[in-house]
């Protein structure tokens, strides 16, 4: 029988009360406490673990999904390998989440900021530019424009959503639990696990790599995804390989 284990109850109480606390506050709380470029005078040290409680405002599906997904895999994952462990996949998917997030994102950045810098422009000036967002001929003799609006695409994205540490979940769920059937709603015939789950990582990198949203909408972070997917992989892998003990941390 399904039981609802104490750490996924807390995990969802807790994006929940974050979620009705960003309809209360409104955009000011999304500045605060979402993931912002390192470079954006937004970026906060701390939103590298509250935006892992953030989600779209706009949209309750974004939220639904996640929180469905945690429901769904959280708790079998955790009575398999104990709170500890269960807690080290998720947070560590989450910031594996973030750290692939960022490097997408600098790799789009620092080809136009090494052109600025390259033709005399201060860290001031540059930040000056980013903010005002004022094309002008001397800026188009700097780079060109398909540099400078990566630049600025990745300057101004932002980040919010449990979807990294929730993917790291369901990859350690497919790793332990290959085998197990599953069903989809809209699909009703059993599919295992390692496929099911598998095969929505493979759509996550295609539509990564081709920019078209097949796994989500225009706005979902896929590298986030696939940084929160390799995590839980690489997680669940090793102990498994080694046959850790599921008790050892607790």
């Amino acid at each position: 029988m399904f039981r609802l284990t104490e750490t996924v109850k807390v995990l969802l109480i807790t994006n929940v009360l974050f979620y009705i606390g960003s309809l209360t506050l409104g955009e000011g709380a999304y500045k605060l406490f979402a993931l912002h470029f390192p470079e954006h005078p937004n970026f906060a040290f701390w939103q590298i673990l509250t935006s892992m409680f953030m989600h779209d405002m706009t949209s309750v599906g974004h939220i639904f999904f996640n929180m469905l997904m945690l429901l769904m895999f959280g708790s079998q994952l955790e009575t398999f390998l104990g709170q500890k462990k269960f807690l080290f996949i998720y947070f560590s998917a989450g910031l594996g989440a973030t750290a692939l997030h960022f490097l997408i994102l600098y790799l789009g950045y620092y080809p136009g900021y090494e052109s600025f810098v390259a033709t005399g422009f201060s860290d001031a000036e540059i930040l000056q530019f980013m903010n005002e967002g004022e094309f002008s001929t001397k800026v188009y003799n700097v780079t060109n424009e398909a540099t400078i609006d990566k630049m600025f695409r990745s300057f101004y994205t932002s980040a919010a959503g449990a979807s990294g540490a929730i993917f790291g979940i369901l990859m350690a769920f497919a790793v332990f639990f290959p085998n197990l059937p599953l069903m989809l709603i809209f699909f009703p015939v059993p599919i295992k696990a390692k496929y099911l789950i598998g095969g929505y990582f493979v759509l996550n990198v295609i539509s990564a790599f081709s920019g078209v949203a097949i796994a989500g909408g225009d706005n979902t972070a896929f590298w986030a995804h696939i940084g929160g997917a390799l995590i839980g992989f690489i997680c669940a892998w090793y102990w498994k390989k080694n046959s850790f003990n599921n008790r050892r941390w607790d």
